[in-house]
């Protein structure tokens, strides 16, 4: 059995590490590349960047950030927000991420999947949807940090976005996304049903019970999660321990 994957995610804007509640509320936090390295040091598995208004803004990622982040860590990590064509995927890679999520613009132009996928593999391409209930009870896909409604619904992308060249799939959960009352785990197990590439769950993290149900119950092989480990409610040792003894495959630190 693989590993599961704890994976901590930086929301950065304007150069610092923010945390809102539903995509709304946004509150300063920390430095990327400080909080990157300790997550780093404490044994998380991975790590997301997302540049959350470089789609909305229309500009660039933070290749800055992305620089100092590589050259700090020792763990994959992922970067996302503003990847609009094949150069920007490489600028990224080349500035020292493993892996590029794209969000918005896969949407808008879906062969930019394909065409990253072929360029530099599968395995470094990411494809996020950001998935909320609509008034009829479907989960639909959102773009520019929740802002606009696709009308997509999101089980359909999830599934095309991995015919497309999709290596992995990050689902963002917006209704459970800062509450912390757990994670969306029946549509991250409708999705991981419905796909046959690794799925990291995002949105709800409140307590260790949580990641343990979506690892298991919600199928995904990742749990993403950013305010319980940027204001320590959670300890990703204790984290990963509490996981193993409940017979959760995952990496030790």
């Amino acid at each position: 059995m693989l590993a599961k994957r704890i994976i901590p995610c930086l929301d950065v804007n304007q150069g610092r590490v923010v945390k809102g509640k539903r995509f709304q509320d946004i509150k300063d936090v920390a430095d990327p590349v400080v909080l990157a390295r300790q997550y780093s040091e404490q044994g998380a598995d991975e790590l997301v960047l997302y540049d959350i208004t470089a789609s909305s803004d229309n500009r660039n990622i933070f290749l800055d950030i992305v620089e100092k982040v590589a050259a700090e860590i020792t763990i994959p990590f992922t970067v996302g927000g503003g990847i609009r064509t094949v150069d920007d995927v490489r600028h990224a890679l080349r500035a020292g991420a493993d892996k590029v999520s794209i969000n918005s613009a896969a949407v808008k132009n879906p062969d930019l999947l394909t065409e990253a996928a072929l360029k530099f593999g599968s395995q470094c391409i990411v494809l996020s949807i950001d998935a909320k209930t609509t008034n009829d009870s479907e989960c639909a896909v959102f773009l520019n940090g929740g802002r606009v409604n696709t009308n997509m619904n999101a089980i359909e992308w999830a599934i095309r976005g991995e015919q497309l060249g999709a290596g992995e799939l990050v689902i963002n959960a917006m209704d459970t996304d800062g509450v912390k009352d757990g994670y969306h785990v029946p549509l991250t197990k409708q999705v991981a049903e419905n796909v046959n590439i690794p799925i990291v769950a995002s949105g709800g993290a409140g307590s260790m019970e949580h990641f343990a149900a979506v690892l298991t119950d919600g199928m995904a092989d990742a749990a993403l999660a950013a305010s319980v480990f940027h204001y320590s409610e959670i300890d990703i040792p204790e984290l990963k321990a509490y996981l193993s003894q409940n017979n959760i495959a995952i990496r030790s630190v």
